[in-house]
């Protein structure tokens, strides 16, 4: 018979996340969910803030799928071989990152921290800082799909 009590639910308290995880500089990350922390098997996720006017380097994480949702502050998304692709994030919007796309976070605001929640699909950090030199003016990209389409 399983024992739930300690094979079930694990409740993370949001100040004991470890910082002891792969970085990228100009963000902090904390895991709080991971294969050390909890037994995490398929999912990697944490925290992750970003200084007022500060950006981060670039950087992929390999085969591992990211979903980061932006809890307070304005997100700066740069993406492609010379982050040459833009696109903005808020309060309560989610950003997909797929496999092996170099990106880079930048926190939109001058004033306020950026705080994220990021979510990935493996139960380790996987991180590759890159030395890319990016294009002066990124193309902004907007969220289109079948139901939303492309503004005028």
């Amino acid at each position: 018979m399983t024992d739930w009590k300690t094979n079930g639910v694990k409740v993370i308290p949001g100040d004991q996340l470890d910082a002891n995880t792969a970085q990228t500089p100009g963000m902090d990350r904390a895991a709080a969910i991971n294969l050390a922390r909890v037994g995490a098997q398929k999912i990697w996720a944490g925290t992750v803030s970003i200084r007022p006017d500060a950006k981060t380097g670039a950087h992929h994480h390999g085969e591992l799928e990211s979903v980061i949702y932006v809890v307070r502050g304005k997100a700066r998304m740069r993406w492609g071989e010379h982050l040459e692709y833009t696109a903005e994030a808020g309060p309560g919007d989610f950003i997909f990152v797929p496999p092996y796309v170099p990106h880079q976070e930048i926190n939109a605001s001058a004033d306020e921290t950026l705080e994220c929640v990021l979510v990935r699909s493996d139960n380790e950090a996987v991180v590759v800082n890159l030395d890319i030199e990016p294009v002066e003016k990124p193309e902004k990209v907007a969220w289109v799909d079948p139901i939303h389409k492309a503004p005028d």
